[in-house]
């Protein structure tokens, strides 16, 4: 009787592993997703840790929706190729970012935009990897970019970009139920707050990780 207890009371006391039968989930995308994966701190992380269930996460550092490289694209530079296995309950992904920093340096980059998403938001390579997400069954759950908290960084000229990005990305969401925006660019204040970035100023710190993976549970856990 007495091992019984001890042995019950172990168990409480035990981190419960994931569960199984909880929503099957892939995060896709670029370094947003990606940082803080060596702290155990990465957004798929984050989030797997916050609803109890594995998250499969294939993001990588530099990627791309439009990338030219077809022997790097195996290797997940391509944000097309980061899909596998499944079948998935839900995808979560960002990106943008470095089609529009390296293809056009935030400059005038009205055709990279059209090409990556129309103003309409319903054609372009987001739109179609979407809707290729979609016809899978998976909800879709897409991730704009954290803004700087009011100090210089290397992408401040990238923010009227992303501010029209996150309206067209908006429309494509607003078309189907089963597709999601997660707004970030006012996860962080403008009041110099410095602690949601990484030392250069551009990605996510492991708090800024699990803040972006708190927003996106809220819409998986609803």
């Amino acid at each position: 009787m007495i091992w019984r207890m001890a042995l019950l009371i172990l168990t409480l006391c035990l981190p419960h592993p994931a569960q199984a039968d909880g929503p099957r989930i892939l995060v896709m995308g670029d370094s947003l997703m990606a940082m803080n994966r060596v702290f155990g701190g990465s957004v798929a992380q984050a989030l797997g840790e916050t609803l109890g269930v594995p998250v499969q996460d294939q993001s990588v550092p530099g990627a791309r929706h439009f990338f030219a490289l077809p022997l790097l694209n195996a290797a997940g530079l391509k944000i097309s190729t980061q899909l596998t296995g499944g079948p998935w309950d839900y995808v979560v992904l960002n990106g943008y970012g470095n089609d529009l920093m390296f293809g056009c340096g935030c400059g005038t980059c009205t055709r990279m935009m059209t090409r990556l998403i129309s103003p309409h938001g319903t054609a372009g390579a987001i739109p179609d990897l979407v809707a290729k997400l979609r016809t899978s069954g998976a909800k879709v759950i897409y991730t704009g970019y954290l803004r700087t908290p009011g100090v210089i960084s290397p992408v401040e000229s990238c923010g009227p970009l992303g501010d029209e990005m996150d309206r067209r990305l908006t429309l494509m969401a607003d078309r189907d139920d089963g597709i999601s925006f997660v707004l970030l660019s006012d996860l962080v204040t403008q009041d110099g707050d410095r602690s949601y970035h990484g030392i250069d100023m551009v990605h996510p710190s492991i708090k800024g990780s699990r803040a972006i993976a708190a927003r996106i549970a809220a819409i998986i856990g609803k």
